[in-house]
């Protein structure tokens, strides 16, 4: 019997939503196709940035204790090669382009989340 080859690492993704059911929902259908990894707030995400690596982050916008653009853009200057994707449920094409500008994001989505546009967006995010 040929020894199997070991199977390449499955991208690491960071999620980062204040809402349990949201995170539960994304992970649920991110899950079969990366490793995820959730956090509850920027606060959180920070420190787990600090302790490994990811390949992607996917952050809501509107959170309690800080918005995700700000993370996300600070996110930028401290790992520039990670790839970052907003999600937001408030409609402003201002706050869009100024986002995609601030925070050099791959991308934007709309709440409801739809899984197959970010599926989609995470894997064009990735680097090849």
């Amino acid at each position: 019997m040929k020894p199997s080859r070991p199977l390449p690492p499955r991208p690491v993704v960071l999620l980062v939503d204040d809402e349990p059911e949201m995170r539960a929902v994304m992970e649920l259908g991110l899950k079969d196709h990366f490793d995820v990894e959730t956090a509850p707030s920027t606060a959180e995400a920070e420190m787990m940035l600090g302790t490994r690596s990811y390949d992607v982050i996917v952050c809501d916008h509107l959170m309690p204790e800080e918005e995700g653009l700000p993370f996300l853009t600070r996110a930028r200057r401290q790992f520039p090669q990670v790839p970052r994707i907003l999600v937001t449920g408030y409609i402003n094409p201002e706050l869009l382009s100024r986002s995609t500008a601030l925070a050099g994001l791959a991308g934007c989505l709309m709440k409801p989340v739809n899984m197959a546009e970010l599926l989609d967006m995470i894997r064009l995010a990735l680097p090849r």
